[in-house]
């Protein structure tokens, strides 16, 4: 149905404009224009025509007859297809079988919005005026008309009005279509046509109500409400009265001081017509407006280029509407936009929200509410809105009658709808299509709140728990609060027995009521036989997640000693390479020993240096080979520095920065940013902008290297200490496709426990741990779930330190209730493919590593850390005494089952060394 509506009202909405907008804008300000003058002079002319001669006319040159004209070319309808013979019995034949055709197809759906319209239009052509009639009214009844519809409508009765009781009845359609949609075209019709009525009691008042109320609905529309109040001050200005000047006086004024376009043109007219010169408080009113226009003139354009429906621009004019703040001007843009956007539930769910919170006008607010649900009858939130505003205002509820057939008819509804799921969802799909029994649970809260029949709420709640809730601690705990509200204590106590005896989840807070039933209602022996079950089935219960616990810790004993046979794999086999590559290269080395001793060293050696004084040649040879150069037509470097100047020059040519050490009593108004990306070409400029939106930054220090790149670190100096506060609020902001890490700037050497990690590692029951999502999940998709269980108040995706997610994720609730419901509902949940868990969050404490202040060594004494240096021993084992020194000790005996003891080194042995001089030594060494 929705679908329907909503094709033929853009339908009926396109036919009609398409003629216009096509012209462009230029010929639809001029045909406005001239439809403005024809209809006021019209109203003039009426207004003489309907007074008699004894009212004279303030303008000249209009006569009665031309009133008369003019009247019929402002009120005349479109050529009508109803107009036009048929030239062929066969044509009307056909419209004949049609119009039965969607007759009958109405009298099965009468909620077909297309056949309405299509059954109206034949009816028309074929002329057939009660039938339209009829056809119309009921189409009226069931949906609100659109403003092409409404004006058709009201042409024709207009055509056929003959005496007072007709003008009635044309009277009553037009407040029907004013209530439909707010529509000056329709309000200009009304005006124009109760001015024909004048001369009948009332007339005059009349007149001046349909006026001052179209004022009032849309006399504030910037481009379509001119005509209105030209149309006003035309009615006033025909009846020539001392009173009546003073009122198109008034009207003047009122208008002026509204922002409309063609405002200057009504000022130059007030001029020519006022006799008297015009107030300078009138001036400072159309002064003011005109700068109201400047304001609302880019959103009018904006509408004026769109084309319809122009949701878009209607939404950022109504923003701009709601932060000025006017009601009035906020009614009116909202109804300009549902003109066009009937059938988006959005918009009318905004607009009721604001009636409902702003004007709590009763008359209003329930207006807009069953508007909206005549236009959008599928959206359940707008009647659930509906029914609040009416028993927020006070209306008078029908009391429904228990009558048996309706309540059998509600029950055949329930079971159709338990059969569809069952057949349809879960035959087919092999999935539960309500997993929550939520029908079911309506179902029996019907009976037991309705129909006072707990013992078939009874059989439904049986029904539910059968299906695998009896499980879960939140469906005992619905069932029990059904039990409490609507049945006895002696149900309640023994859904509780039943509850703790099954549920696996979260056994506590069953035990917990049935604790607190007992001690405030019932006896001695109930609690005794209360704390023994739920004692029992706790100790049970402990015992199970122990053996669960052991058995996790089991499996993760598991796969660390499966971790450290792999780690244990790789350092073997990369000893393994080691080895071999040692041996090769202790092979190659024997080898070139061999050459050496053969005198291949000896015509060697000297090459080697040749080569190396060669590539630095003196002033004179650099001299002496200029000319040879010239010659060749080659151009050789004069001077070529050694390969680690030229790393030096290079990196000075790379980097021209200047190293700035770090003045530690800066620490306060300075904050450390790690983890940014090395590929940033020029840290201090593309990090400035994001933190000078916390204040003014005194430098940026990027960390280069000695070869120039980045190094993904900076130091970030504020003129304020508190801009280096609120800069901690960036940490983790996404730089570049990486988190950025923004920590206070603390020297860690006088301040070793210091900690940069933030978050909190105790248990927090109002936060939740998931884990197992997609590596695609966002944030945003995770909160769409999150929100729907309660309050989300932060959500945190783990990443590392590339910013990749690592498919955790932290949810903090509003309150522990809340949290604990979503853990209920949430963990097992299946989002893209992957079955994700969900429990409190409880952080194991962070393991600090112990302060080695001082080691064991070898012997088994304490020794000081500085012995094997600022990290340990150090990273080369390597011995560098000469061969030829080192003297070879008697071998050790061999431990038994173990390694043999190193021996004991004493500074002794290295001066029982016989003393060498340094030519000794040298000579030893080149083994002359």
């Amino acid at each position: 149905m929705a679908t329907a509506a909503a094709t033929s009202a853009s339908e009926a909405e396109a036919e009609p404009k398409a003629g216009p907008t096509a012209e462009g804008e230029e010929d639809e300000v001029k045909a406005a224009r001239t439809r403005r003058k024809v209809l006021s002079r019209a109203v003039a002319a009426a207004t003489y025509k309907a007074m008699g001669p004894g009212w004279d006319q303030q303008e000249e040159g209009v006569s009665e007859s031309d009133g008369d004209e003019e009247y019929a070319m402002a009120s005349s309808a479109e050529s009508s297809p109803g107009e036009y013979e048929w030239e062929y019995d066969e044509e009307e034949e056909k419209n004949q079988l049609e119009i039965e055709r969607l007759e009958e197809q109405l009298s099965i759906n009468v909620y077909d919005y297309n056949c309405h319209v299509d059954l109206i239009r034949l009816l028309r052509l074929e002329g057939e005026l009660s039938k339209v009639r009829m056809a119309r009214q009921k189409m009226s009844e069931i949906f609100p008309l659109t403003e092409e519809l409404w004006l058709e409508w009201l042409h024709d009765e207009i055509s056929m009005a003959l005496d007072g009781l007709d003008r009635e009845h044309v009277y009553d359609l037009f407040e029907k279509a004013v209530k439909d949609y707010i529509c000056p075209n329709i309000w200009l019709e009304y005006g124009q046509y109760s001015v024909g009525g004048i001369g009948q009691k009332g007339g005059l008042e009349k007149v001046r109500s349909v006026f001052e109320r179209a004022l009032s609905s849309v006399g504030l529309h910037m481009t379509k409400g001119l005509a209105i109040w030209e149309a006003y001050r035309e009615f006033e200005s025909a009846i020539v009265e001392a009173a009546r000047l003073e009122k198109v006086h008034s009207l003047f004024r009122r208008q002026l001081a509204i922002p409309l376009f063609d405002m200057e043109a009504t000022f130059a007219e007030y001029e020519e017509w006022s006799e008297d010169p015009i107030p300078e408080s009138v001036i400072q009113n159309y002064n003011k407006a005109l700068q109201q226009l400047e304001k609302y003139k880019p959103y009018e354009e904006a509408l004026l280029q769109a084309e319809a429906p122009r949701l878009a621009e209607y939404q950022a004019y109504i923003d701009f509407e709601m932060k000025i703040g006017d009601p009035a001007r906020v009614q009116l843009i909202f109804e300009r936009a549902l003109v066009e956007n009937c059938l988006v539930p959005d918009l009318w769910i905004r607009y009721s929200q604001y009636l409902d919170r702003q004007l709590k006008v009763k008359d209003l607010v329930l207006s807009v509410h069953n508007r909206a649900v005549r236009n959008c009858p599928w959206t359940v939130a707008l009647w659930s809105r509906y029914l609040l505003a009416m028993e927020r205002h006070g209306v008078d509820h029908q009391v429904i009658s228990d009558s048996s057939k309706e309540l059998e008819e509600l029950r055949s509804a329930f079971t159709r709808a338990l059969e569809y799921l069952k057949q349809e969802v879960e035959e087919r799909f092999n999935e539960s299509g309500d997993p929550s029994c939520m029908i079911m649970q309506n179902w029996a809260r019907i009976e037991a709140r309705l129909c006072n029949n707990m013992q078939k709420a009874r059989e439904l709640w049986d029904s539910i728990m059968t299906k695998g809730n009896a499980k879960y601690a939140n469906m005992w705990l619905e069932y029990y609060n059904l039990e409490r509200a609507h049945g006895d204590t002696q149900h309640c106590r023994k859904a509780l027995h039943r509850a703790v005896q099954c549920t696996s989840d979260y056994p506590e807070h069953v035990c917990e009521v049935l604790l607190t039933m007992e001690r405030t209602e019932g006896t001695l022996e109930d609690w005794d036989i209360a704390v023994q079950k739920t004692e029992t089935r706790l100790a049970r219960v402990n015992e199970q997640r122990i053996k669960v616990a052991e058995k996790e810790a089991a499996l993760a004993q598991q796969e660390e000693e499966k971790a450290e046979q792999r780690k244990r794999a790789r350092a073997e086999k990369k000893a393994l390479k080691k080895k071999k590559k040692t041996r090769g290269a202790d092979k190659r080395k024997a080898e070139e020993d061999d050459e050496k001793e053969w005198g291949d060293d000896e015509e060697e050696q000297p090459s080697k240096r040749r080569r190396v004084e060669d590539s630095t040649p003196s002033a004179g040879e650099a001299q002496d080979r200029e000319p040879e150069a010239g010659l060749l037509g080659k151009s050789v470097p004069v001077d070529v520095d050694p390969p680690s100047k030229q790393k030096e020059r290079a990196a000075a040519l790379k980097r021209d920065v200047p190293k700035v050490p770090h003045d530690s009593s800066k620490d306060s108004i300075t904050v450390f940013v790690s983890n940014l990306p090395y590929s940033m070409s020029e840290p201090d400029v593309q990090l400035r902008p994001l933190f000078e939106a916390c204040g003014e930054v005194a430098e940026i220090r990027p960390i280069f290297s000695n070869r120039g790149d980045f190094r993904g670190y900076c130091y970030v100096e504020f003129k304020e200490e508190k801009s280096a506060l609120q800069a901690l609020e960036l940490d983790r902001k996404n730089v570049e496709g990486r988190p950025m890490f923004v920590s206070p700037c603390v020297d860690k050497s006088k301040n070793p426990d210091f900690k940069v990690f933030r978050y909190s590692t105790a248990l927090e029951k109002h936060k939740l741990f998931v884990s197992g999502l997609p590596f695609s999940c966002t944030k945003e998709e995770l909160e769409e779930i999150c929100k729907a269980h309660g309050t989300v108040k932060d959500i945190r995706l783990v990443t590392n330190r590339a910013g990749k997610p690592k498919g955790l994720a932290y949810v903090e609730y509003e309150s522990e209730s809340q949290a604990s419901q979503a853990v209920l509902k949430m963990d097992g949940m299946t989002v893209k493919e992957n079955v994700i868990k969900v429990a409190i969050s409880n952080p194991p404490q962070r393991k600090v590593p112990e302060k080695p202040e001082a080691r064991r060594a070898p012997g088994g004494a304490l020794v000081p850390r500085q012995i094997y240096g600022a990290r340990g021993k150090g990273r080369t084992q390597l011995s560098l005494l000469p061969r030829a020194l080192q003297h070879p000790g008697a071998p050790a005996a061999q431990a038994e089952n173990g390694p043999a003891p190193r021996p004991a080194v004493t500074t002794s042995a290295a001066t029982e060394a016989p003393k060498m001089s340094n030519a000794d030594f040298a000579k030893l060494l080149l083994r002359k």
